[in-house]
């Protein structure tokens, strides 16, 4: 688990879902084990710099799953708990491990998420907006003035039934996180780099296309950079794998506090990496068992790995 940060680093403020998933792969199947995309970001993140987490559980949310987040370093005081019953998604990996089938979703409390951001968390410089509502999170945005860094996540339910909205909250980021098929969805393009181009029309300074065990691009008008997944002989639960990548991503960015072409290239290696311990074992129980060390070394492992 990480070690205590510098009192100086810039915070990263993450506001989305913690969830209660029960998943199936072809390894095994889990229970109501602690999920939501603010977890897997927050966690991931939270090895390179202090995090700030907005969300809402419901009253059965348990104890424990939240001392498993502090555990990390992460502020909960955002957390909010209500009456009624905690956010719960149940899929399934067993015909394909690249693609969940969605069993059952039910919002539940989280279908009526406001956020509410404690004192001191509009200061943070990085922001992080999850896979929520795009009028949710443009409502969001308007909390924060000033220069920051904004990264934001949506998928195909967005794309299709919200698709003003998102294209309005795009351009206020300063990334946008998509896999490669929602940005062929969102863009209308068959090509991935048409795809990602067009993102970059939106206003965003940067785009990432996650393309799973294919790895992931970055694109910004200066630079295309493509990075192979890190080669992995097992897979057990692909869950959440895109927000812990979110979270390296940003994570890292917000240890160096410089955006530039070289931080950002070396942004994506590091949330291929976090990503990669994430797929290893069921919800967030990898990251129990590694330290900062355990995700140096395969940092390093991998840039060998990707150099000519």
């Amino acid at each position: 688990m990480p070690a205590p940060y510098n009192s100086i680093m810039e915070q990263i403020l993450v506001i989305g879902s913690v969830a209660l998933d029960t998943i199936a792969s072809s390894f095994g199947y889990s229970k109501e084990i602690l999920g939501g995309s603010a977890t897997y970001f927050s966690i991931s993140a939270s090895f390179f710099a202090p995090v700030n987490l907005v969300a809402t559980v419901g009253m059965d949310f348990p104890e424990g799953h939240k001392k498993t987040i502090r555990s990390f370093g992460v502020d909960l005081e955002g957390l909010e708990t209500k009456e009624g019953k905690t956010f719960r998604w149940k899929g399934s990996y067993v015909k394909d491990m690249n693609c969940a089938e969605t069993i059952e979703t039910q919002l539940n409390v989280f279908a009526e998420f406001k956020p509410c951001l404690p004192k001191g968390y509009e200061n943070s410089k990085y922001i992080f907006l999850a896979n929520i509502d795009p009028d949710l999170q443009i409502f969001i945005l308007k909390r924060f003035a000033g220069k920051r860094f904004i990264g934001c996540d949506s998928m195909n339910h967005w794309i299709k039934n919200k698709n003003r909205p998102l294209k309005n909250m795009i351009k206020r980021t300063s990334i946008i996180f998509l896999n490669d098929l929602e940005a062929k969805m969102l863009s209308g393009e068959s090509n991935v780099l048409k795809a990602g181009k067009y993102l970059l029309s939106l206003g965003p300074r940067f785009a990432v296309v996650k393309r799973g065990e294919y790895g992931a691009i970055l694109f910004s008008k200066n630079f295309t950079f493509i990075v192979p997944a890190y080669l992995l002989e097992e897979v057990k639960d692909p869950t959440g794998a895109g927000d812990a990548f979110a979270g390296g991503f940003m994570g890292y960015l917000a240890k160096t506090d410089k955006i530039n072409d070289k931080n950002t290239k070396d942004a994506l290696l590091w949330g291929s990496v976090m990503a990669s311990f994430t797929v290893q074992d069921f919800s967030i129980n990898r990251f129990l068992k590694i330290s900062r060390k355990d995700i140096k070394e395969r940092y390093r492992d991998f840039r060998r790995l990707t150099e000519v």
